[in-house]
């Protein structure tokens, strides 16, 4: 049954209205925060004239010093964690979506989302107690006769606090995408003589791509934008642009340069995911072709 013109006009134009709210709070808390730090950016630097100045000091200051640094351990950081959530996630994925069944499948999402209910510094804490001289595994170390490694405060222990951190969010997309795979393809596959490595490759990994790019995108962005871990577990051994941010915005009062620098920071990770989207042809991935 068709719907007339000025019935759908009415309706459409009912729609809008009823979407007001939603769209003011968008507008308000995520349009204005957005606008406000740009602003910020081009204010005065160690001044707080929003909009009552334009200069591009803050823009020139990072040029000159070392923030570059910070910005390629962020990138590196979150690049090295997506890869290793990839590799490490997959066969859990498999296991829960094909191997355990239903209430096995359902003890393991639980145990991977009650550590969300704890705050994720007293998390790093656990395992800065865990890793510390004289903690559990230096003190399990000594009763066997041998000494603990000295991980902690290093860039190995905060890339591990990124990944332990954002497995869950690694995880579940890619639980999702393997769980809508057809089975009677990967069996038509097996009929017709493919290998089990041909098999994943030309027909499960494909199908489950968009699980695993949801995952990833979700994992980088956030691994990008993390501190605790770099702060806690890294002991600030390596210097994340996020630290840079935390301390103009807090120790030197210099908002207009940490508004900068957030602002590089976003374009920065809008553009490396906008490449990588034109990179990939979703159409094909998503089986449309």
């Amino acid at each position: 049954m068709k719907i007339c013109s000025p019935v759908r006009r009415a309706l459409c134009s009912l729609g809008g209205r009823c979407a007001l709210p939603v769209y003011l709070l968008l507008l308000l808390g995520f349009a204005a925060p957005l606008i406000a730090v740009l602003g910020f950016s081009f204010a005065t630097p160690r001044s707080f004239d929003l909009f009552t100045s334009f200069s591009w000091d803050n823009y020139l200051e990072m040029l000159q010093g070392s923030v570059w640094k910070s910005y390629a351990w962020s990138l590196c950081l979150a690049a090295l964690a997506t890869a290793s959530l990839a590799v490490i996630c997959y066969p859990v994925a498999v296991g829960m979506v094909r191997v355990f069944g239903p209430r096995l499948s359902s003890l393991i999402s639980v145990l991977f989302v009650f550590p969300l209910f704890v705050s994720e510094n007293v998390r790093l804490y656990g395992w800065v107690l865990f890793f510390m001289k004289h903690g559990v595994l230096d003190g399990l170390a000594k009763l066997m006769g041998g000494q603990g490694p000295e991980v902690l405060f290093t860039g190995q222990i905060t890339l591990f606090g990124l990944i332990y951190t954002f497995l869950p969010y690694m995880l579940f997309p890619l639980v999702l995408g393997i769980a809508l795979l057809p089975q009677d393809l990967l069996t038509a596959a097996r009929d017709l003589g493919a290998s089990r490595w041909q098999t994943w490759r030309e027909v499960e990994l494909p199908l489950a791509m968009p699980g695993m790019l949801i995952g990833m995108l979700l994992t980088f962005v956030l691994a990008t934008g993390s501190l605790s871990e770099a702060k806690i577990l890294g002991g600030q051994s390596i210097i994340v642009i996020t630290h840079d941010i935390d301390t103009a915005f807090t120790y030197s009062q210099n908002w207009p340069f940490g508004s900068a620098l957030a602002v590089v920071l976003t374009l920065v990770i809008g553009v490396l995911t906008l490449l990588a989207f034109t990179r990939l042809d979703l159409d094909k991935v998503l089986g449309r072709k």
